[in-house]
């Protein structure tokens, strides 16, 4: 069985525990998740897929269980330990009886103050998290005995770190503010000089901190966003969805967008643009 984003929305909201972070880490964090698949297995004896289309930022995967199968674009690799996963590529994971995971998406990830890390040079790959997270707080975070306690180890870890490097100028608080301000108020057709203008700072080195930090450019990231949330709101609510709210120009404009950003070859479902449209031409 293979369950797709925005389509089986019900498996996805059942099975993956999501809880944001509070205060300022919520700039950096979009939510810690965790799989809760115990009454799954009976039903699935053999095992599923849950696959997820493209997305900004970062995953970083703790397994807590069994060895599982990612998938990134067309690439599968075997993952025994933790992940790493820059999340512009459609993934897949193929799990089996005695998975469990233990997760935070990122739009991006703190680590950056502390580590010298330019994510542009992290591509089409799940990379060992060791390399990013202190092998200390990640077998902490093992030995705890429960989702809230892997969130309060992880949230303290995390806030150390914005707390050391408070008020300093960096990168990471330019590009994470753009990146709320855009998400929050529909703001996705921005270019990057009048971003740069904006905060006073040449378009090239404005780029360069985007790709530093997110590993794409900021058009890249600003549409992913955009048609994300256009997705997601014709999905769940195709009763008031409306493309002209994402600052599309026309049905065609979104319909384009949209078959382009759900292109995948190794989905089941064929043509997944068109199922996801039937919602909105059934309340038209």
């Amino acid at each position: 069985m293979q369950h797709i984003e925005f389509f089986h929305i019900d498996h996805f909201d059942r099975y993956y525990h999501r809880v944001p972070p509070s205060g300022p880490l919520s700039h950096f964090i979009e939510f810690f998740w965790e799989t809760r698949f115990e009454n799954l297995w009976k039903a699935y004896p053999r095992g599923f897929s849950d696959a997820q289309f493209a997305n900004i930022g970062y995953t970083y995967i703790i397994n807590l269980g069994t060895p599982f199968v990612m998938q990134v674009s067309d690439k599968k690799f075997a993952m025994k330990t933790d992940g790493f996963l820059p999340r512009y590529n459609p993934i897949e994971c193929f799990h089996k009886p005695g998975n469990h995971l233990f997760g935070i998406k990122f739009r991006i990830s703190p680590v950056i103050f502390e580590k010298k890390v330019d994510f542009s040079e992290y591509h089409d790959y799940i990379f060992p998290l060791s390399y990013l997270m202190d092998v200390s707080v990640l077998r902490k975070v093992k030995e705890a005995g429960s989702f809230d306690e892997r969130t309060s180890i992880l949230s303290n870890y995390f806030l150390g770190l914005l707390n050391e490097y408070d008020g300093a100028t960096n990168p990471v608080h330019l590009v994470s503010e753009i990146l709320e301000e855009s998400f929050q108020s529909n703001k996705f057709t921005v270019s990057i000089e009048e971003l740069a203008t904006k905060n006073n700072i040449s378009s090239r080195t404005l780029q360069r901190y985007f790709e530093m930090c997110t590993g794409i450019s900021s058009k890249q990231a600003l549409q992913i966003m955009r048609i994300r949330k256009a997705a997601s709101h014709l999905a769940n609510s195709p009763e008031n969805f409306d493309h002209s709210i994402y600052g599309y120009y026309d049905h065609s404009h979104f319909y384009k967008h949209l078959k382009q950003f759900l292109d995948n070859n190794t989905l089941k479902q064929k043509n997944p643009h068109l199922k996801l449209l039937k919602n909105l031409k059934g309340v038209q």
